[in-house]
């Protein structure tokens, strides 16, 4: 029997709380063997001048995620070459281990996008999606739009009802460019590894 291993993508441009939290969730939801944090290399929606270097990103998730025995990093994304598609990753992830199951673990808004992002019947086809629901209203049409995606795309999803933090990467660079605090945003291990590093120190 393989294992049920969540994935949690993203550029990670601080890891946070809110990040942790929604992974911490998911794994006891749905009784994942394992969490698999996967920063993204050259993310294509993305504007890449804001993005910190992957191996950066990647010691800081490190630094987030020690002692956790169920969480784990992969730099798979990080190695590729070009642009970061999640239907490669997925595909790489389940012709190395056939027998496992994969969760692709997101928010809920990012599933209404899921149609616009490369080959989506091949993420389907590789992983379980669980869309976390953060609770703001918009729950028809999330349950509209996986209806059509199980309709359409033959997917499996669960929806996941999720706590959420009201807390953005974003909104950490801006305060950390300014000189505020961002204790209890992030851990207290990440934040001390980015005023190490002067990181994020000229963002507007």
């Amino acid at each position: 029997m393989g294992k049920k291993i969540g994935i949690m993508g993203g550029t990670f441009n601080p890891i946070h709380y809110g990040h942790l939290l929604l992974a911490e969730q998911a794994r006891e939801e749905l009784m994942l063997d394992e969490v698999l944090f996967l920063p993204s290399g050259n993310p294509y929606m993305k504007n890449q001048n804001a993005i910190l270097d992957g191996q950066i990103r990647a010691d800081m998730i490190k630094l987030a995620i020690e002692g956790h025995p169920d969480f784990s990093l992969s730099t798979m994304e990080l190695e590729r070459k070009g642009p970061t598609y999640t239907c490669d990753t997925l595909m790489e992830l389940k012709e190395k281990n056939p027998r496992n199951i994969y969760y692709f673990i997101l928010g809920a808004d990012s599933l209404l996008m899921m149609e616009c992002w490369k080959k989506p019947e091949l993420i389907f086809q590789n992983a379980v999606i669980a869309a976390a629901v953060r609770g703001t209203g918009n729950e028809e049409k999330i349950k509209m739009i996986a209806t059509h995606l199980m309709q359409e795309y033959k997917a499996e999803i669960k929806i996941l009802p999720a706590r959420f933090m009201d807390l953005s990467s974003s909104e950490i660079r801006q305060r950390l460019g300014k000189g505020r605090s961002v204790r209890y945003m992030l851990p207290e291990n990440v934040w001390s590894y980015i005023l190490e590093n002067h990181l994020y120190q000229n963002n507007e």
